[in-house]
Parts: structure tokens; C-alpha cells; sequence
């Protein structure tokens, strides 16, 4: 037996939250491990088919008091939930961390906007009204109303533990569905947290229900004509099949996949701002973000060689090491296998012809065993070029040059995904230019990740979002409901004779 086998034994079990209870049970479990130390700390139970189903079975029961419960009781719940997860903010940055690997003040980072979505939740009585017309006929009135599916899921990524989970929940909740979350196998502990303070706030047993595993709870979430609807993010293949299958059992589905961001670098633009702006935005949370920026396509090679010259000296001092350390600019990556894939993306680009300005392979941190690498650094990337084409996600920018803006807008338009971009310029003509016909969902001007406050939706275009609606804001809200149109007339006396037309309003 080995020492992660033995280690793993002995660790803490993180089971499912079914029905307002803790479930322990299970038959297989993964290890869960702390990046930074590469040790096994905690094991997580994976769902059976069976655990899976009595999720749905819990919110399937109490989907009819929960839709019954007025909206603005619904909101009190994610009012006081909000003030729970003030309250254990340090203690959900330490799980974060301790099981993702980023640097505390980006686990809290995550919170705040997480925490913003619940926030827009709180206002769900103003957003599920709907409208009302007297008199589109003689004596007869006419209304909507958005109504809640019943029973809905969402499976989510490593990368955010506890964002992206509350860019799902709290408006399908307060919308009045209930909700089966599966999150990440890899850093499971923040969502039972979440579950355990949605208790602790008030939500009824079986509206919100955490199952953790890997593909055969997703597939049985897919499956089950119980569930209404799915939303999800992750990989671009995942979210197709995802999309694929959900669609083809009659469901609902909103599924966000990979991202390749451009950042648009004019000759005109502030390059000491560019650079600080691409230090944060490619090498924040080691570059695990689908809105982080991992190519910069500059104007010309005098721009290029400028922002290289400015932006090799500040990759090669990131301070990279336990992100429980203060002062830490970048933390471990999420697991071994990941940290492999993401080395062997920067053997490629060297064998594709690239230029590695700077190489971060091979890093160190006091010896530990954690899985951690220095910032990367691409110059010279062709469009050809894998390394430009895929989804890396981890702490490797790519440099591009290009002759002028139309090649540059050319190359961001032409690649399958299209998530999020940004410029960089004082030209107000050039910024509403590339803002109005780039095809891109997110766009930011002089700002490096433009991710929307949660009074708008996220969401890409292209191979970068499977479905019609994205998450949080006013999509968010009608993913999660239905729109019912009623049309009501209390005649004086009994109407007499049929009509045998199409009926219009007199």
C-alpha cells in the first residue's frame, strides 16, 4: 500500500446533503487533494445511480410548497443566506484555497461575486412580474405570468467551487424550482457548506440537494424526466454532450464551455497598463479561469517587443507558492494530471516554433510536492499553432502580432470560441468598432476580463455557450421559468351559438 493509499484511509469522508440530512453513503469514492502539498486530505463519496435518484425523488417532493411559497418569502431565504456566507467568508476562502489552490484574496475574490448573484436573487418579486393588458377585447383581459419547471440541476467546475454554483441556485430557488447541484469531484467541500447554511437559513428540506460523483450521476441527472432542466460549465466537449443529451431527453439546457480570450492590444494604448492588466488577467488563479486572458494580439511588432519588454521581468517575479501564504500572487494548479497537461502544452509550443520568453516549467516550491508552475510566456505565436488554437487553462500567455486592426479583429472572429475579449486603446472609433462587430459574447474596453455584474447575463458566442439563454441576470431568470399567458373575460350572461373561425377579440 502506498503512502497517498494509506493517507487517503484515514482521511475525512465529504458525503451528499439529500433532503436537508448529511448521506454518507457510498460505494466508490475519490481522493481530494491540497495542490499545495500534493497530499491526500479528504476523500468524496461518488453518487450511485440510486443516491442520485433519491435527490431527485427529495426535490421532486418538495417542489409543490416550495413553488406555493410566495416570492418574497423565497427571498428572505437568500437574504439571510447572503448573511450566513458573510459570516463563514474566512472559512469558505480556507476550503477555496486549501482544496483549488488559489491565493486567498482571490478565493475571496470569488465569494464577493458569487454573493452579488444572490443579491440579484434577493430581488426576485420585482423580476417574476410580468404584465397586464385590460380590454385587448370587449370586456376581456389579458396577463402573464412566469412560473417554475420543478426540479433542476447544475453540474459545475473546479475552477470556481463557489461562484459558479451561485450563479445557478439562488435565482432558480427563488424562482421558486428546487435544485440538485453536482459539483466538481476535485474540491467538493464548499458546497456542502453552501447546503448546510441554506438550512441554516431557512430553506425547506429537499429544495436544495448536493450530490457529489463523477459521469454516472451526470448521466442520471440527463436522464431523469424528473429533471427540467440543466445548466453546466466546463470543457467545450463536455458541454456539448451535455446540451446533446440533455436536449434529447426534453430538458431545458444551458451549457457554458472553453474559452480562448484575446486581448487587443492598439499601438495607441498604455502599455505599463496593459502589462499590469495581462499580469493579472493570464496569471491570476494560475490562469484556471474560462475568462482568463491567454493571447494578446498586438499591433505591429514595436507594440510586441514593448509589452514583451514590460511583461517578462514581472512574469518572472510572480510569487508563486501556498496560496494560504500572504503575498502569494499565484498558487499550485488544481491536481497533478492537470499540471502534466498544462507542461506538455508549453513542450508543444517550443516544438511548434513558438518563442518561450519566459518558461516556468520545472518550478519548485520549498521542496513540497505540490503541483506548481512558473508563469509562461509565448512570443511569436502563429494562429496555426495549437497552442493558440486550444484551451490551455493554466498560466501560459501567448503573444501574437499582427500587421493591423481588421487582421487582428480577423484572427478573434475566425476562432472557435468566443467567450470573452478585450481592446486596449484611446481611440474611442476603434473601441466602439471592435465592441460592435467582434464576435465575441463579453467585451471589454481598457478593462482585462470583462465579467458582468450579476444584473447581466454571462455568456459566449460560438463554440463557447451550448443553448439560447446563458446564466445569472434576466436570462438566469427566464431559464428558470416558464411564461404562462392568460385570457380571461366574466361575460353578464351565457354567450349562445359556436363559432367556427379563428377567434378574434371584439
Amino acid at each position: 500500500m502506498t503512502a497517498q493509499q494509506t493517507a487517503a484511509q484515514s482521511s475525512e469522508l465529504i458525503g451528499h446533503y439529500i433532503n436537508g440530512e448529511l448521506v454518507l453513503e457510498h460505494q466508490r469514492t475519490a481522493p481530494v487533494t491540497n495542490p499545495a502539498t500534493g497530499k491526500v486530505e479528504k476523500l468524496v463519496a461518488l453518487a450511485s445511480t440510486e443516491i442520485t435518484a433519491a435527490a431527485i425523488t427529495a426535490a421532486q417532493a418538495a417542489f409543490p410548497a416550495w413553488r406555493d411559497t410566495p416570492p418574497v418569502q423565497r427571498a428572505r431565504v437568500m437574504f439571510k443566506f447572503k448573511e450566513l456566507c458573510e459570516a463563514n467568508a474566512d472559512k469558505f476562502c480556507e476550503i477555496i484555497t486549501s482544496e483549488h489552490g488559489k491565493v486567498l484574496s482571490d478565493a475571496r475574490g470569488e465569494l464577493t461575486r458569487g454573493l452579488e448573484v444572490v443579491e440579484f436573487a434577493c430581488g426576485i418579486p420585482h423580476l417574476l412580474k410580468g404584465e397586464h393588458a385590460e380590454n385587448i377585447g370587449s370586456g376581456i383581459d389579458s396577463w402573464s405570468t412566469m412560473q417554475p419547471l420543478g426540479v433542476v440541476a447544475g453540474i459545475t467546475p473546479f475552477n470556481f467551487p463557489v461562484m459558479v454554483p451561485m450563479w445557478m441556485f439562488p435565482i432558480a430557488i427563488a424562482c421558486g424550482n428546487t435544485f440538485i447541484l453536482k459539483p466538481s469531484e476535485k474540491d467538493p467541500s464548499a458546497a456542502l457548506l453552501i447546503a448546510e447554511l441554506l438550512t441554516q437559513a431557512g430553506l425547506p428540506a429537499g429544495v436544495f440537494n448536493l450530490v457529489n460523483g463523477d459521469k454516472e450521476a451526470v448521466d442520471t441527472l440527463l436522464q431523469a424526466p424528473e429533471v427540467q432542466a440543466i445548466s453546466f460549465v466546463g470543457s467545450t466537449p463536455i458541454a456539448e454532450y451535455i446540451y446533446k443529451t440533455g436536449s434529447e431527453t426534453g430538458k431545458r439546457v444551458q451549457a457554458l464551455g472553453g474559452a480562448k480570450n484575446h486581448l487587443l492590444v492598439m499601438p495607441d494604448a498604455r502599455l505599463d497598463q496593459v502589462a499590469d492588466a495581462l499580469m493579472g488577467a493570464a496569471y491570476g488563479s494560475a490562469g484556471e479561469r474560462c475568462m482568463a486572458i491567454s493571447v494578446a494580439v498586438c499591433i505591429d511588432d514595436d507594440t510586441a517587443d514593448a509589452l514583451v519588454e514590460r511583461l517578462v521581468p514581472a512574469v518572472k517575479n510572480l510569487r508563486i507558492g501556498d496560496g494560504t501564504l500572504a503575498g502569494m500572487d499565484m498558487g499550485p494548479l488544481v491536481t497533478k494530471a492537470h499540471l502534466e497537461r498544462v507542461t506538455s502544452y508549453v513542450d508543444l509550443g517550443v516544438e511548434e516554433g513558438a518563442t518561450l520568453v519566459v518558461d516556468g516549467r520545472n518550478k519548485t516550491v520549498n521542496n513540497s510536492q505540490g503541483f506548481f508552475i512558473g508563469g509562461c510566456l509565448f512570443d511569436h505565436v502563429q494562429p496555426n499553432m495549437r497552442i493558440y488554437k486550444e484551451e490551455i487553462f493554466g498560466p501560459v500567455l501567448c503573444i501574437v502580432r499582427a500587421p493591423d486592426f481588421e487582421t487582428a479583429c480577423r484572427y478573434i472572429n475566425e476562432h472557435e470560441f468566443g467567450n470573452g475579449t478585450s481592446i486596449f486603446t484611446q481611440n474611442g472609433d476603434a473601441a466602439r468598432k471592435f465592441a460592435n462587430t467582434i464576435q465575441v459574447g463579453m467585451v471589454g474596453i481598457n478593462i482585462p476580463i470583462p465579467v458582468p455584474m450579476s444584473f447581466f447575463s454571462f455568456g459566449g458566442w460560438k463554440r463557447s455557450v451550448f443553448g439560447p439563454l446563458n446564466v445569472h441576470g434576466r436570462d438566469g431568470v427566464r431559464f428558470y421559468t416558464r411564461m404562462k399567458t392568460i385570457t380571461a373575460r366574466w361575460p353578464e350572461g351565457i354567450r349562445s351559438g359556436a363559432e367556427f373561425i379563428m377567434p378574434t377579440m371584439k
